[in-house]
């Protein structure tokens, strides 16, 4: 019935879609340098999605927010700017890849990034790809892989863009980047800051949102210099510094903060000879964070962790139809806790990519990839994709791949629970796409299907001690819809309407029940209207029920939201707009996670200058 019901709902995705700005492969211009450049070339059969300058402009800069809004992931939040944990395509935190730079930047210690501790404005690009990519991007890579991207152009200029933002809860933020280039060199540098009391009300004089304040600031360095037409050095370095005082449900609670940093750097050559095209990386990955129980004490558990990685690329184009890849990587890793004794791991891994142009219209890719560790069992990864374009109105996408993820040190060292036994997670999935074209309107529908083994839970053992496991099978299908559609109605007017639909079954293969904080329904929308100089905008979101028991005695009720916003353009060059936005202008109660209530109706102001 379920599968009956997955193909009837089909036809209410005609009406839906996707915030995304493309959805055929990413083309990059000749000026650009880009260090993900497996995201371009290999992504055959999927979807990729680079997020518009002014979608993250009109949102918040956490990337909850921006993804929240612009994509078919959905999160939920411990409170607003509290940890944040996605899952795309009914997949687990944990099975969200992200990539800063080509480079895997998930946790070491539980498998995942939060997701509000990453700032949008630090990166020049933003980029989702729905479906397995371990094969490329190693662990995590299940449900998808968010790519955060520092670019570099030798073209000469010198641009400033300045983002100041203003609202409520005295709520900052804060973003200046600049970007210089001559011949040979080129230089971005990138300053973001938010800040907030965070004090909002919750709904029906519960209260207020009691110690919710967090700050974060975060700089970037990219530093490009091109020897000669062949041969290019590139220096990637990034400082997150952020701090959270975590909401409490109840006032008699004690009150805690989060302190977390990271340090990311990486050192890239870029070399150019015969028929092959050669990429060597260093890169030095750093993550620390301390958890203070009494906001009034000062002592503090702990975790850190740094990884050193070594990465080869080698890419020969056999033909002008033939691109074969090579790539092999080293990681190295060190990390130790509170509880966590201090433990290292050294991970080896080769890949082989191809890639064959039948023709214009009709592409193949296919991969394998196998790591090395005495830790654990690796298994053998592959992944195939073809991507047909029957006509200008019909292309048809198809990809599989098998996919891991590994333990984390919490599932392999924790004290005393740990263990050191465990196998990756694994995951078999295959996927369909259909787009369709015409004029100034496109649609995608993708069907998806994933299978999930040895899925890690920590369960209670003898003693009462909960220990990780190798348990869970999960069944997960469901399909994904997405409309974009451009239309200039009249001079200096422009119609921009992009819609996402996404149903997800995901489901415990033993129980057939849908895992919990996993909605079955997920909507969101843009629709930008430019008038000469102003662009009114409105912006929704549905998010259905969740379970949160497993056994589906209590859920939360799906909520809808609005907000809508209005830009101005002082000059003619639209280099200087001002702007105002009211966030869930209905007011709704809403939460996404259970007792953590979100701000009602609540504004902000925001000035943006390019000079």
């Amino acid at each position: 019935m379920k599968k009956q019901l997955l193909f009837i709902l089909v036809a209410f995705g005609l009406f839906s879609s996707k915030i995304y700005s493309q959805s055929r492969e990413i083309t990059v211009l000749d000026t650009v340098m880009l260090s993900d450049t497996k995201l371009q070339k290999f992504s055959t059969g999927q979807h990729v999605a680079v997020l518009s300058d002014s979608l993250l402009t009109q949102n918040q800069p956490l990337l909850t927010e921006v993804l929240n809004f612009n994509t078919p992931i959905y999160f939920k939040e411990n409170g607003l700017g509290m940890v944040s944990s996605p899952s795309f395509r009914g997949t687990s935190a944990s099975q969200t890849a992200v990539i800063w730079n080509g480079i895997n930047i998930n946790s070491q210690f539980n498998g995942q990034i939060d997701f509000n501790t990453i700032n949008s404005g630090a990166y020049n690009q933003i980029a989702v790809r729905g479906g397995g990519g371990s094969v490329v991007y190693g662990t995590g890579a299940i449900g998808g892989s968010v790519h955060l991207n520092n670019t570099l152009s030798f073209k000469k200029r010198q641009e400033h863009h300045l983002l100041l933002r203003y609202g409520s809860f005295n709520t900052l933020d804060a973003r200046y980047n600049f970007k210089t280039a001559r011949k040979n060199w080129s230089l971005n540098l990138s300053i973001s800051r938010n800040s907030s009391d965070n004090d909002y009300e919750y709904p029906d004089d519960r209260g207020e949102n009691l110690n919710g304040d967090f700050y974060n600031t975060s700089a970037n360095v990219t530093l490009g210099y091109r020897f000669n037409s062949k041969n290019t050095l590139k220096l990637i370095s990034e400082i997150y510094d952020g701090e959270r005082h975590f909401s409490l449900i109840r006032p008699s609670e004690n009150r805690t903060k989060y302190n977390d940093r990271s340090y990311r750097n990486l050192l890239e050559w870029n070399s150019e000879f015969s028929n092959f095209t050669q990429v060597a990386r260093l890169a030095f990955i750093r993550e620390e964070y301390q958890y203070f129980a009494n906001i009034e004490n000062d002592s503090f558990s702990f975790g850190n962790a740094q990884s050193y990685i070594a990465k080869y690329d080698l890419a020969y184009e056999a033909s002008e139809d033939l691109l074969i890849n090579a790539v092999i990587q080293n990681t190295y890793t060190e990390g130790e806790g509170s509880s966590i004794a201090k433990n290292d791991r050294n991970i080896f891994s080769a890949a082989i990519l191809a890639k064959y142009y039948f023709s214009e219209k009709f592409q193949s890719e296919i991969g394998l990839r196998k790591e090395a560790t005495d830790n654990y069992d690796s298994p053998l990864l592959y992944s195939f994709g073809a991507s047909y374009e029957f006509s200008d109105f019909y292309s048809l996408k198809f990809n599989g791949s098998r996919n891991f993820r590994i333990p984390t040190y919490n599932d392999l060292y924790w004290a005393s629970s740990g263990n050191p036994d465990l196998n990756p997670e694994t995951s078999d999935q295959a996927e369909i796409g259909n787009i369709f074209s015409i004029k100034n309107i496109e649609f995608g529908l993708t069907f998806f299907y994933n299978q999930v083994e040895d899925m890690i839970r920590w369960l209670p053992g003898e003693g009462g001690i909960w220990r990780p496991v190798n348990e869970d099978k999960v069944e997960i299908y469901g399909i994904e819809s997405y409309l974009n559609w451009q239309k200039k109605l009249a001079k200096d007017q422009i119609l921009n309407v992009n819609l996402n639909y996404a149903y997800t079954i995901s489901e415990n293969a033993e129980t057939h029940r849908q895992l919990i904080y996993t909605p079955f329904q997920k909507i969101n929308g843009n629709i930008n209207y430019q008038i000469y100089r102003f662009t009114p905008s409105v912006q929704f979101l549905y998010n259905g029920k969740v379970y949160t028991r497993t056994d589906h005695s209590e859920e939360l009720s799906g909520y809808f939201l609005t907000n809508v916003g209005l830009s101005y353009a002082i000059d003619k060059q639209r280099n200087w707009q001002l702007g105002a936005k009211i966030n869930n202008l209905l007011n709704n109660e809403y939460q996404n996670v259970e007792d953590r209530w979100m701000p009602g109706i609540n504004y902000n102001l925001y000035l943006n200058i390019n000079f």
